[in-house]
């Protein structure tokens, strides 16, 4: 085990340093024209190098919970290792090189989160659970093996972790029980907030009226997400309004009808709203059912062949630049549904409407994890990715979203 843990630190550290230091490094020596300049491009180096390190013991010390959360404490690790470099610098008068230490943060935040995405998905963890309170099946949860632990004197030998449910009165054996694993390193975990932290899901089922009123966004964070949102879509719409023309005219050859598809859709506080897409349907309706037209199925025969494409690779969702320059949507969020789904949604399943307490997006949580969905039980399902998205309302997992979009879109995940 101790073995394991040595080599997953060599790997995953000594890759960090070669390719957010050690690469940048030399590629920067070999663009220098004079010894002069030699001197800040090495002490940028070392201060990378720092940095690096720092940001990884901070990763591996702060980061309580396995799963989803403990991604989420990549960017204010490695911002917090950073922005320390970058004081001692501006302290100590020292000259560095600023594209260095840019390019160290950036590859150093994305190998990191690459990394950890790829052994959550191979890593299989050996949670030890009690038999009192909230109680899961072994295969709830994909690469997570769950060993009843029976009596106090079971063997806990190879197990990653506890789990138990503390909201329980537990007999005062286990109370000791669990004192001693904590004492002994072995993590001991709410069995609730662990299942929430290893599937990216807040299951509606169990919310009390306290764990209820704990999904409360921060308003901090939403009044600038709002400023940062309008500035990228300004800057989006500028550099890409070219592209965009082209991709309108190649749907106008491609198939009769107009470029954009327009639809209203329940927004922000339940507000509906025009939203604005590029149009991969041909114009067909389905008049015996409106419902049945806002639905899109697998393999709909209504999608043309340029559409497909623009799908998978998202590019359809572009024109919604327009909404968010409105401040209608955000950049990410839950996705907004069909006006005549969401009220439909809305009869069905308990909550549904408290997903309107923050901004729309076109990408969200549910999006990278689970993809589209129309149906009843998919959407109660996505809805509880939204909700642990609105628990976990934060930059954080505004960042981890960005990364898994950009493989959503290379891979085409949950397209329709």
């Amino acid at each position: 085990m101790r073995r394991g843990k040595y080599d997953r630190l060599r790997y995953q550290l000594g890759g960090a340093l070669l390719l957010a230091a050690v690469i940048p490094f030399l590629l920067r020596v070999l663009a220098i024209d004079s010894a002069a300049q030699m001197v800040p491009v090495t002490q940028a180096f070392y201060g990378t190098v720092l940095a690096i390190v720092i940001g990884y013991a901070l990763f591996h010390n702060v980061s309580a919970y396995p799963g989803v959360e403990k991604a989420a404490y990549v960017l204010p690790a490695f911002s917090l290792s950073f922005a320390t470099l970058m004081l001692i610098f501006f302290m100590t008068r020292l000259e560095y090189n600023r594209i260095m230490i840019f390019s160290g943060y950036t590859l150093s935040v994305i190998w990191f989160l690459v990394m950890h995405s790829r052994r959550q998905r191979q890593n299989v963890l050996r949670v030890g659970i009690l038999p009192f309170g909230m109680r899961l099946e072994a295969d709830h949860i994909p690469g997570v093996e769950w060993v009843l632990l029976s009596d106090p004197t079971t063997p806990v030998a190879g197990l990653d972790a506890v789990a138990a449910d503390l909201r329980t009165d537990l007999p005062s054996e286990w109370d000791r029980r669990l004192a001693d694993f904590a004492l002994a390193g072995l993590p001991v975990y709410h069995t609730k907030h662990l299942v929430e932290s290893l599937s990216g899901r807040v299951e509606l089922e169990h919310l009390s009226e306290n764990s209820f009123g704990s999904l409360a966004p921060i308003s901090a964070w939403m009044s600038v997400k709002n400023v940062l949102d309008w500035i990228a879509a300004a800057l989006a719409a500028i550099l890409l309004a070219p592209f965009l023309l082209i991709i309108g005219i190649a749907i106008r050859m491609t198939s009769p009808g107009p470029a954009l598809f327009r639809q209203q859709r329940i927004g922000y506080k339940g507000e509906p709203f025009t939203v604005y897409k590029f149009r991969t349907m041909v114009a067909v309706r389905d008049v015996t059912c409106e419902r049945n037209e806002a639905m899109t199925r697998p393999d709909d025969v209504r999608i043309a062949p340029l559409g497909r494409f623009l799908r998978r690779s998202r590019i359809d969702e572009l024109p919604q630049i327009i909404n968010i320059l409105r401040g209608e949507i955000s950049w990410i969020g839950p996705r907004p549904e069909a006006q005549i789904l969401s009220r439909w949604y809305e009869e069905e399943l308990p909550f549904y409407r408290y997903r309107h307490i923050v901004k729309p997006g076109i990408t969200g949580w549910a999006q990278v994890c689970q993809g589209h969905v129309t149906d009843l039980d998919d959407v109660r399902s996505k809805l509880h990715y939204d909700f642990y998205y609105i628990k976990h309302y934060s930059p954080w997992i505004d960042m981890l979203i960005v990364v898994r979009t950009v493989r959503t879109m290379l891979t085409g995940f949950g397209s329709r």
